[in-house]
């Protein structure tokens, strides 16, 4: 299996570059250069799975340069009860007929991004010690990802992790997941802006080539395309659990703002899994909604992102998005670098009617839908939910079909959002107990200005 960028770069590579690599040298995402085909005989000898050997089968499709038995034993050693509390890794939680939710988040930082990023740190320091070479790894998060990476690579040989956050914009909680981290590996950096500018820095410095080359910069962004590959995984599991046979269609509703969680979807739907829709939930920070409905992709500037009650979906640059803009326009990597040049635009009548083939739909939530739909889940079905997964539920009951089950893939455990349940429920959401008090753990952090330049001085001098 080899890999291109999305931005016309034809030169092919294998995963194990494009894992320590993040972005392209063009400034594109990479992609197999075709999607591997699954039949229904290959669906029904995986129905049965446990999804450390699930996760094996799927990354064995891409990835031909770690022998099968190193990486069965990686995703054997990553995905266990132990780490996510339950056997089936991602159980279903059904809410009446035809709904249900996709636990992701029981991974130690509770967030769905524990599912991807536990893999990516097992495989960065399996590649490394292989090669015998280190690795930076520069970040940015709007509030899950920064945790999960950090937890994931705290300690590992020959990795360091700067992580770019939004000053003051992260729950909590969140903050401090990451900043009570005494690790000397982990460095965390808060910048004076929203998270697109974290976003945009760290696009910058990776593509300054020469300074990534020099200091050996990775990414554990979604931009990293081992990330979102173990992603994948969990809509083959989520789907093996919620029908009894390869002819049922099941839909997915995902809150989103990054793109990320929804592309591997999209992924999934392109090998052959019998995904009936791909709903993507947004909250005030609308543009992907605007753009599935509209044709018409405008991010936008710092001053227009919304601050919201679901801070993780508070992006207006969706930078795994380029990634099915790149499918949808037939994998024309010259039209596609031509219009994330130009930072926004307008697909043609008939572009925009593709849309449909690929099976996506969207809707957006704001904040009052939010806190009515985690009292509704509460009273109804006496489950809390965070914030984000309430975006998601919102637009899955405005979504569903009466004859196709739809599954709306959680986020995040409540606790990480306390404020937001206490005004929706007027309690104190449940949290791990070894988290209780972590808010009152010192922290270890620097604030500094939204400026590449900066970040790159800081980088050169604390490796």
């Amino acid at each position: 299996m080899k890999y291109i960028s999305t931005r016309g770069d034809q030169t092919e590579r294998g995963f194990s570059d494009i894992l320590l690599e993040g972005l392209a040298p063009d400034g594109g995402l990479y992609l197999p250069k075709t999607y591997p085909k699954v039949d229904a005989a290959t669906l029904t000898r995986w129905r049965g799975l446990a999804y450390a050997d699930l996760a094996f089968e799927i990354l064995s499709l891409y990835i031909d340069d770690i022998p099968a038995d190193d990486l069965r034993a990686i995703t054997r050693r990553v995905y266990t009860a132990e780490v996510f509390g339950t056997d089936k890794i991602t159980p279903l939680t059904w809410l009446g007929t035809g709904i249900a939710l996709q636990g992701l988040s029981n991974g130690p930082t509770l967030a769905f991004k524990d599912m991807a990023m536990q893999l990516l740190g097992a495989l960065f320091e399996y590649e490394l010690g292989r090669r015998g070479e280190t690795l930076n790894i520069l970040g940015a998060t709007s509030g899950d990802t920064g945790s999960a990476a950090e937890y994931a690579m705290r300690g590992k040989k020959g990795v360091n992790v700067f992580m770019l956050s939004p000053h003051g914009r992260m729950s909590p909680f969140q903050q401090a997941q990451m900043f009570s981290l005494q690790d000397a590996n982990i460095h965390n950096i808060a910048v004076e802006g929203v998270f697109d500018d974290c976003q945009d820095i760290v696009k910058a410095v990776s593509a300054d080539l020469a300074f990534k080359r020099e200091h050996r910069i990775g990414t554990v962004n979604s931009i990293n395309w081992a990330r979102l590959l173990a992603q994948v995984v969990y809509y083959f599991a989520g789907y093996f659990q919620a029908t009894k046979s390869n002819t049922e269609k099941v839909s997915f509703t995902v809150p989103s703002g990054n793109f990320g969680n929804v592309c591997a979807g999209h992924v999934a739907r392109q090998m052959g899994l019998p995904i009936d829709r791909l709903v993507v939930a947004t909250n005030e920070n609308d543009v992907l909604d605007e753009f599935f409905r509209t044709g018409h992709y405008r991010p936008r500037g710092t001053a227009d992102t919304h601050e919201t009650s679901s801070p993780s979906m508070d992006i207006s640059k969706a930078s795994n998005f380029e990634r099915f803009v790149f499918d949808l326009l037939g994998r024309d990597g010259a039209r596609v670098k031509q219009l994330f040049g130009a930072g926004q635009f307008t697909l043609s009548a008939g572009e925009h009617a593709e849309i449909a083939r690929f099976g996506f739909g969207s809707g957006r939530s704001t904040h009052a839908d939010r806190i009515a739909t985690i009292r509704r889940c509460h009273a109804e079905h006496g489950i809390v939910i965070d914030p984000h997964t309430a975006d998601g539920l919102k637009v899955a009951l405005e979504a569903r079909a009466a004859d196709t089950i739809m599954l709306v893939l959680e986020t995040a455990l409540p606790a990480k959002f306390a404020a937001t349940i206490h005004e929706a429920l007027a309690i104190e959401p449940p949290r791990p107990a070894a988290l209780d008090g972590i808010e009152d753990l010192p922290k270890r952090v620097t604030v500094m200005p939204a400026d590449a330049e900066r970040i790159k001085a800081y980088i050169h001098s604390h490796v």
